[in-house]
């Protein structure tokens, strides 16, 4: 989820659920020895509860990003050994890491100790086309050792050679059954299960066998449905709010964060593209949102645009 889930899209996100654990996109550990902290670590209050995903394999470097992480007053810190990139295993990170536990749990035990907030570890249950449940069993095993207690499994290998990421969410099959297996053998963790998830039923059918089910790119692309979350999962009340409240109240989250940061609107915008999937005159509310040619309108006039009748935009 690398240049999506950032701060702009997890608040947006957050006015449509407020139970749903939110993770940022993957910060690299070199980023924030060597870069911009605050900017790498910036988010705003509403968004809790919020995780920090990092992607590194210095244990010394990553305890130090984890208690920066703590400091900044994120909920959770989160380890990626899950993405296949080519530029992330250049760095030796990622889904790579699977293949080295003993690394992976001196990482964590690393962050655990140096932390009071929960360390977890996001993973593939395989690297390859090994399909060997005993090769993400054994990861498990002993990561948890070091102190890691939750485990999100996206449940398709890695091929680290020979497919793109966007292949890699795709071509290796889905073996929802080996997440399962985990729960069954490791029943003291905790496994949330990812990928190729985007019903309420599909959700409700994993609950029913594991802790936690995460959703990324559905919950992008059609972000109306984390509207329904906190009724159908948490047992609270339905968020009573409408896509054009919600619209709004991102108006106004714009004109704040451009009169802080300078944040062009398209920078946020872009995230709530899928707000109206499915209504009537979505395509064209997508294409005034996406129009640079309003840049320098006020997001509040750019609103009014994407609902005015066609003749009357034209």
């Amino acid at each position: 989820m690398m240049d999506w889930s950032d701060r702009h899209c997890r608040f947006f996100h957050r006015l449509l659920t407020r139970r749903a654990l939110l993770y940022t996109e993957m910060v690299t550990t070199g980023a924030l020895v060597h870069g911009d902290v605050a900017r790498h670590l910036r988010f705003h209050a509403e968004e809790h509860p919020v995780a920090l995903q990092l992607g590194g394999s210095e244990p010394g470097e990553l305890a130090h990003c984890a208690a920066l992480g703590e400091k900044w007053g994120y909920d959770e810190i989160n380890l990626n050994c899950g993405c296949p990139s080519e530029r992330v295993q250049r760095g030796a990170f990622g889904a790579c890491l699977m293949a080295e536990p003993r690394l992976v749990a001196d990482c964590v035990k690393a962050m655990v100790d140096g932390v009071s907030v929960p360390v977890t570890v996001k993973h593939r249950i395989g690297i390859d086309k090994t399909e060997s449940y005993e090769f993400v069993r054994d990861f498990v095993g002993t990561v948890s050792e070091a102190g890691c207690r939750t485990f999100i499994v996206h449940a398709r290998n890695a091929w680290l050679q020979g497919l793109s990421p966007k292949q890699n969410r795709e071509v290796p099959p889905l073996r929802y059954a080996l997440v399962h297996r985990l729960k069954h053998d490791f029943p003291e963790l905790r496994f949330s299960i990812n990928g190729g998830i985007a019903k309420t039923a599909q959700v409700h059918e994993q609950l029913r066998l594991l802790d936690g089910v995460m959703v990324g790119r559905e919950a992008y692309h059609n972000p109306w449905w984390l509207s329904e979350w906190d009724e159908a999962f948490f047992g609270e009340p339905a968020r009573v709010i409408t896509r054009e409240e919600v619209e709004a109240r991102m108006c106004e989250y714009i004109v704040r964060e451009t009169a802080r940061h300078g944040t062009p609107w398209s920078n946020v915008a872009r995230h709530m593209l899928g707000l109206r999937n499915g209504l009537a005159g979505a395509r064209r509310w997508r294409q005034v949102w996406s129009d640079h040619r309003l840049k320098a309108l006020p997001p509040h006039e750019v609103m009014a645009l994407a609902h005015a009748p066609m003749a009357e935009h034209a």
